[in-house]
């Protein structure tokens, strides 16, 4: 058979879902849990690209299979969760190893609309992560997790009554703490792995400064996101684990002390080193400059000045 191409499949509503993946009808038209174990995902009979316009949390335990994480593989038998948002893509190989173990969470925005949730969930940056950035859980946390998955598929195979989504959507809450957790415990017990992304990244910020070939303006996050293999919120999370501090932050902190060694090294005029710092407009190396030292760049100059006669 001729390799066809790869397919593009909009998924808008659960139903749409359910159809592409070949599962049974769901019983709730905004929500809807697959048990691996009674309900095996069918893949697509050439690769597919998904557009999920839905919330998708998966949580898998055994399919036979490796996956990239940074400059390690890791066995999907040790059991992960994965989290999509509305918009994001999945793409989708046919000879894909199936789990037989775990469960997967759909749901429609409308679903959590009306909760305090809805405005939750925002700020829950792993939604933003790359599938190579999973979260690897223990044997205790997959535990915990399998309870809930539990708790959940009990509601949604029992007849919907006035308390069923609030009950869903509550164990999709405690879900999500939970896994907010389990992620911060990965930061720490993958130190060893992280460190050295984490000093990578100083020397490409350090590069972008040095090297007038790599500079393009200002420094941006998914600059440096991007040549270590990672998603912008995960690398921003694995900094302020180690070191309190965003990606931003430190980005900032770069240009605070390059606009400092400027400003007591050189002539130049504050808008000069603006430009040169990748600033589109002076003023905003004011605001920068002072939100992060309490002075402006001219009294800094003038200090310097004072202090070195």
């Amino acid at each position: 058979m001729s390799k066809k191409e790869s397919v593009l499949i909009r998924v808008n509503s659960i139903a749409d879902y359910h159809e592409a993946l070949q599962l049974p009808k769901p019983l709730h038209p905004l929500f809807s849990i697959t048990d691996f174990s009674k309900n095996k995902l069918t893949h697509p009979a050439v690769e597919t690209t998904f557009q999920l316009n839905l919330y998708c949390i998966s949580i898998k335990e055994d399919a036979q299979c490796v996956l990239e994480y940074g400059p390690h593989q890791y066995d999907f038998r040790e059991g992960l969760m994965t989290f999509f948002k509305p918009g994001q893509t999945i793409s989708v190989d046919p000879e894909a190893a199936h789990a037989e173990i775990g469960y997967s969470l759909v749901f429609h925005p409308d679903f959590i609309r009306t909760y305090d949730l809805a405005k939750k969930i925002g700020g829950y940056s792993f939604f933003d992560y790359q599938v190579n950035e999973a979260l690897f859980l223990s044997d205790r946390e997959k535990e915990q997790i399998r309870n809930i998955g539990k708790g959940i598929l009990s509601e949604y195979e029992n007849a919907i009554d006035s308390y069923s989504q609030d009950a869903i959507v509550s164990f999709i809450d405690l879900l999500l703490v939970y896994s907010q957790r389990y992620y911060n415990r990965q930061f720490i017990t993958r130190k060893v792995n992280n460190l050295p992304l984490g000093s990578r990244f100083e020397q490409l910020l350090d590069q972008y400064f040095d090297d007038e070939t790599e500079r393009n303006g200002l420094p941006q996050v998914g600059y440096f996101a991007e040549r270590l293999n990672m998603s912008k919120n995960y690398l921003s999370d694995l900094l302020r684990s180690q070191t309190g501090e965003s990606a931003q932050n430190h980005i900032q902190h770069k240009l605070i002390e390059k606009a400092k060694d400027l400003l007591s090294s050189s002539e130049l005029s504050v808008a000069e080193i603006a430009y040169q710092l990748g600033f589109e407009q002076p003023q905003s190396l004011n605001r920068l400059f002072k939100k992060k030292t309490a002075i402006s760049p001219l009294e800094f100059r003038r200090r310097m000045t004072f202090n070195n006669l």
